[in-house]
């Protein structure tokens, strides 16, 4: 169980491995309907339709290949497929999580009340309601952070050879911090830390970040198992919070 100290030693592992553990806890598991049943809606049912499209669309890529490159086609095939697979289970999960975010919210705060024994001042469903203007500018935030950088990282897939073969592994990367900010977000937001205060807190522990971002990048595309992970992230990421941040939570507001 997460507990408040100094400094944590435990890794993104860790805490991607605790949150399935916190989603069961008594008193906690009603909070986690909500979001629950948005991933089932949404990213089940986006799953099911692209798994019907892929044949399609993967000889459509393919074909783009130049002749000379044909001999790469063994390793684009999987590397195409994971790419399409990965920047469609991050659209429909950001927008999954857009249209949860109230929840999570609440579902951060009240596990922060359970870990910790101190409930926040402002916490419960009329308290969510409230702060929802807030919760959706914090969104758009993300969004704005967000965008510049995947449009980037999408050009590099019209470099033929180079652009199939490498974007893959750098947008791994970049969905791993991002699924790392868009769950961590929670937390700080019920403090009410700012967006570049809370990126620059993340950036001290990126490689427990990024651990756990992984993870959760992986499990996304797993279908069945992708179902629970929102609400799994947002208590992996409330635990990490309260080990490492919470702490120092008065000195990073602004």
């Amino acid at each position: 169980m997460a507990c408040e100290n100094s400094v944590s030693s435990y890794n993104g592992v860790h805490y991607f491995a605790l949150g399935w553990r916190l989603i069961r806890l008594p008193g906690i598991r009603r909070f986690v309907v909500v979001p629950l049943l948005v991933n089932v809606l949404l990213l089940g049912g986006a799953f099911i339709w692209l798994f019907q499209r892929l044949g399609d669309w993967i000889p459509r890529l393919l074909s783009h290949i130049p002749d000379w490159l044909q001999w790469l086609s063994y390793l684009i095939w999987p590397l195409s497929v994971i790419s399409i697979v990965l920047v469609f289970s991050y659209f429909f999960s950001t927008i999954a999580n857009w249209i949860a975010a109230p929840f999570c919210g609440l579902l951060a705060e009240q596990l922060e009340g359970r870990l910790t024994g101190k409930p926040l001042p402002d916490s419960g469903w009329a308290a969510m309601i409230k702060d929802v203007p807030r919760i959706m500018k914090r969104e758009l935030q993300k969004l704005g952070y967000y965008l510049p950088r995947a449009l980037g990282l999408l050009l590099l897939y019209f470099i033929p050879g180079f652009g199939q073969t490498v974007a893959p592994v750098l947008w791994f990367l970049f969905s791993a911090w991002m699924l790392s900010v868009q769950y961590c977000d929670y937390p700080f937001d019920n403090h009410k830390v700012s967006f570049r205060q809370m990126r620059n807190a993340l950036r001290q522990h990126k490689t427990a970040n990024m651990q756990f971002g992984a993870l959760v990048s992986l499990f996304t595309m797993i279908p069945i198992l992708n179902l629970a992970i929102m609400p799994v992230a947002v208590c992996g990421a409330t635990a990490m919070w309260v080990d490492r941040y919470r702490a120092q939570s008065g000195r990073l507001q602004g």
